[in-house]
């Protein structure tokens, strides 16, 4: 809860199915509101089972370090932290086949144990449709205070 409390705004990007441009979306908004430098912004991709946002942001093959202060995001520029279960798998490759609580459990941790510093944006890419980790970061995030949600989709 004290990692959140140092984040000034959440946004969530939902779907309701994949393939919808959702990861997409993220990474451009991301990205767009680190184009402010003074404005720190982090990106969360809770899509366990299909982690995109490392390929999209040109860090696959990057690894996340642990210090004493927890988990070290990835960072795309100076301003642009990135986290993602993708970079805790040795191949892009690599399937993630987890029932609900162990990814709760990976969710948790990570709102827990990722070492923000101070978060101007927190965006959280979840992954399609409506699942156990839409509930869960709802849940944990509750504390925090959730400020938006994007919700993407196509016409058909």
């Amino acid at each position: 809860r004290a990692r959140l409390r140092a984040v000034r705004h959440t946004v969530l990007v939902l779907s309701g199915k994949g393939g919808v441009g959702k990861s997409t979306f993220s990474a451009q908004l991301a990205h767009g509101l680190a184009a402010d430098e003074t404005k720190q912004v982090a990106l969360l991709d809770i899509d366990i089972c299909g982690p995109s946002i490392p390929k999209i942001m040109g860090l696959e093959g990057e690894q996340v370090h642990q210090s004493g202060s927890g988990w070290s995001p990835v960072y795309v520029e100076e301003n642009l932290g990135v986290m993602s279960v993708g970079f805790l798998l040795h191949s892009p490759d690599d399937a993630v086949i987890w029932r609900g609580p162990k990814k709760n459990g990976l969710i948790k941790q990570f709102l827990r144990d990722v070492d923000w510093g101070e978060v101007d944006y927190l965006i959280v890419d979840t992954p399609p449709g409506t699942s156990d980790e839409h509930l869960s970061i709802v849940q944990y995030l509750s504390a925090a205070r959730i400020d938006g949600a994007v919700i993407i989709t196509t016409p058909q």
